[in-house]
């Protein structure tokens, strides 16, 4: 979740609504806005971003990223019901389908989903043209449209709850079955921020709507800490994301099967993130 300057707090939420639909409610940000006609630009070429790139912290223990993987795969930071004491991913190929008539927030979208599947090794990920072949919806509004879309996603009851806890403007959602496996996500957006803003966010929804969706203020280096702003796919997430992801790690594990099978894991997980990444060390 984003940091608060001007608006761009974030909070996480997890729930179950009705058995029949089994929603997880994850991430929720509040942004700042402004107007549509910003310049579109991607990660690399924004100066807020480059500067987070040079100073960023690529080189971590085993224990610091084993300590992040289990604050932010496991638990929720706003829990309505439902367990969240289990590993909770997809375990199919991931589509994503652009729900907008913003072309330029599309594009950024498209980038960053590549950007995820190019930096996560077993997790096939792609944007797709229909909505019928996807299974994360990623519906990108004007922030005065959020209220009333939450309210469509959710009924109006639920979304007076999340407005009246959380305020957000952006958030994220999964249906997960028995088996804890994400079978839907559903990602709303604000489109009239900036682009760093924008990035921002779409890395961080997206990402959890992926699973690791409990927020921790403990770990510094993680963008899902509400006082960390990245706007690109940090190496420090990139190792969560890879070892929720390894084929070893599966949907429904408790943290005791976890954390016996991560040894092995991180050792590989290790050296595919070096790998992507060009690390030195």
């Amino acid at each position: 979740m984003r940091t608060a300057r001007m608006r761009q707090r974030c909070a996480t939420m997890s729930a179950l609504v009705p058995p029949a639909l089994r929603f997880a409610l994850l991430t929720l940000a509040a942004l700042t806005c402004v107007p549509d006609i910003a310049p579109v630009a991607t990660a690399g070429e924004l100066p807020a971003i480059a500067s987070r790139q040079r100073t960023e912290k690529k080189s971590f223990t085993d224990a610091e990223i084993v300590d992040g993987f289990f604050k932010t795969a496991f638990g929720a930071e706003y829990h309505l019901a439902g367990r969240v004491d289990r590993i909770r991913k997809f375990d199919e190929p991931v589509r994503v389908f652009a729900e907008t008539d913003r072309a330029d927030r599309k594009a950024q979208l498209a980038k960053v989903v590549a950007d995820i599947g190019k930096r996560v090794q077993h997790l096939d990920i792609a944007m797709t043209d229909t909505s019928e072949a996807a299974n994360v919806r990623v519906k990108l509004v004007r922030d005065r449209d959020l209220y009333r879309t939450i309210t469509s996603f959710y009924g109006a009851e639920k979304a007076r709850e999340i407005r009246t806890s959380l305020d957000p403007q952006c958030l994220s959602g999964f249906r997960k079955n028995e088996q804890f496996e994400i079978e839907h996500s559903d990602v709303i957006l604000t489109v009239d921020v900036s682009d760093f803003t924008f990035l921002d966010c779409a890395y961080e929804e997206v990402l959890q709507s992926l699973g690791p969706i409990n927020d921790t203020a403990s770990v510094p280096w993680t963008m899902f800490n509400d006082n960390v702003s990245m706007g690109y796919f940090d190496v420090y997430d990139q190792y969560i994301l890879n070892l929720l992801y390894d084929p070893r790690i599966k949907a429904g594990m408790t943290v005791p099967e976890v954390r016996a099978a991560l040894p092995e894991v991180l050792k590989d997980v290790r050296t595919w993130v070096k790998q992507v990444n060009e690390l030195k060390e």
